[in-house]
């Protein structure tokens, strides 16, 4: 006769024996299989939580330079070290080229700089070298005498006792550079840490060869908008001359310049094209051309002048309009003849007065069947310089119209009279107080053109 089964009860199987004694205490029991199951999926959330974090911040990068920063920052934070640089060299070898570092002092990179590149993780990895096209790990660089005694050196120099390097590369364009981070200690990152920051270096490639890619286009633009204003200001007698201008970052239409005509004269010419990018930089390319030999057969009329920009611009650019503004000069007779369309008045700033010149309402080019307007006279006074600029300073400053020029009058007349011998220091003082954040800032849509004419004639 068969015993009875014996009934199971919550999943345990009473036909294994168990043991009367108790082998170990209570902590040593493994725990059960969906208690580990849960943490698994626990520690993966936290690591996609955590990932989501860091490229959602990487993303809203606009520049190459903050984008590496975070990148070395994001880095750190994966892999637990403190400090760490990344290499930004494009293997194309157009630039541009950037060293940047976290927790190191321009000198420390220096002395980094003094090992022999293939003697460093990094530097393997931007030599490109058949075994070092993957991560670069070192768990110990003071203890491993197989390495260059110069990178041993330096490493006990500065403190960092270990070192994880990775590549950053991208589809488009392949080799980026390379990113290493420093232990204070001997260490390597786990497994689950190098999977974290295999997967983020990847985004981050990608984002940064868009970066790359926008920032190279910029630079092309920018060079193709000096290339097209002039090279040098003429030399004149009895004026001095300076000029600043900086480009959008997607390439305006402002432009100015200075020509010396016959007996003596001299033209000045400040504009903008309305739109952005390589149709608008070609359209004030043929406009300052265009103006050029109008100013050279005509230009003692500046009515004249911008009539016959005028037509050019209905010629080649039916659906564009722009504004300008022509001065003919005359140092020996002390005197400016100009007309503008639809261009921001001049501002002329001396010792007894600092104002704008009242020139006539006038619509831009291109926007009436035909333009025309009066010129206007003055008449400096020696030292004073006249100011021309276009619309860009003062829409950079964020204010109203009417706050903008009111800041620009205020600026002018505080020029300290120590800088107002040279129309390089009135131009430098006006933009410093206009725009105290200066002229680089990537999120500037309008162009700045700002020529000062200095009179010293006696």
């Amino acid at each position: 006769m068969s015993a009875p089964h014996l009934p199971k009860v919550a999943g345990i199987d009473p036909t294994i024996p168990v043991s009367a004694q108790t082998a170990g205490s209570l902590s040593a029991v493994p725990a059960a299989p969906g208690t580990f199951i849960q943490d698994r999926l626990a520690g993966w959330v936290s690591d996609l939580t955590t990932l989501h974090e860091l490229t959602e911040r990487l993303a809203r990068t606009s520049t190459l330079d903050d984008a590496l920063h975070e990148l070395l920052d994001a880095g750190a934070a994966l892999v637990g070290a403190r400090r760490g640089l990344v290499a930004f060299e494009p293997s194309d070898r157009r630039g541009p080229v950037s060293t940047i570092g976290l927790g190191l002092a321009h000198a420390e990179l220096g002395h980094m700089a003094t090992v022999p590149r293939s003697a460093t993780s990094y530097g393997r990895i931007l030599e490109g070298l058949p075994d070092a096209e993957k991560e670069q790990t070192t768990p110990d660089l003071l203890g491993d005498t197989a390495l260059d005694p110069r990178r041993r050196e330096v490493a006990a120099r500065l403190g960092y006792a270990a070192s994880y390097a990775v590549p950053i590369t991208a589809g488009a364009t392949g080799r980026l550079g390379a990113a290493v981070w420093l232990y204070d200690e001997p260490a390597e990152p786990r497994e689950r840490q190098r999977h974290l920051v295999g997967l983020y270096t990847g985004y981050a490639g990608e984002h940064l060869a868009r970066l790359l890619e926008l920032e190279r286009a910029r630079a092309d633009v920018a060079t193709v908008a000096e290339e097209l204003l002039p090279t040098r200001l003429p030399r004149v007698p009895g004026v001095q001359l300076a000029a600043r201008h900086r480009a959008a970052p997607q390439g305006g239409g402002d432009w100015y310049d200075a020509l010396a005509l016959p007996e003596g004269a001299l033209g000045l010419a400040v504009g903008s094209v309305d739109g952005s990018g390589p149709s608008a930089l070609a359209a004030m390319g043929r406009l300052r051309a265009g103006l050029r030999a109008y100013a050279v057969m005509e230009g003692e009329d500046p009515v004249a002048v911008l009539s016959d920009l005028e037509l050019l611009l209905r010629l080649t650019e039916p659906a564009r309009s722009a504004t300008a503004l022509f001065a003919y000069c005359e140092p020996s007779r002390h005197k400016i003849l100009l007309a503008g369309a639809g261009h921001t008045p001049p501002l002329v700033i001396g010792d007894r007065r600092t104002e704008f010149v009242e020139t006539t309402v006038s619509a831009p080019l291109g926007m009436l069947a035909c333009w025309e307007a009066p010129s206007v006279e003055i008449t400096p006074a020696p030292g004073e310089t006249v100011l021309f600029y276009t619309d860009g300073l003062l829409r950079r400053t964020g204010d109203s119209t009417d706050r903008a020029f009111a800041r620009l009058h205020s600026a002018a007349a505080r020029v300290p009279k120590a800088l107002r011998d040279t129309p390089e220091a009135v131009a430098d003082h006006v933009l410093r107080t206009m725009l105290p954040d200066g002229l680089d800032l990537d999120a500037g849509t309008e162009d700045v053109v700002v020529l000062a004419a200095r009179f010293a004639f006696a």
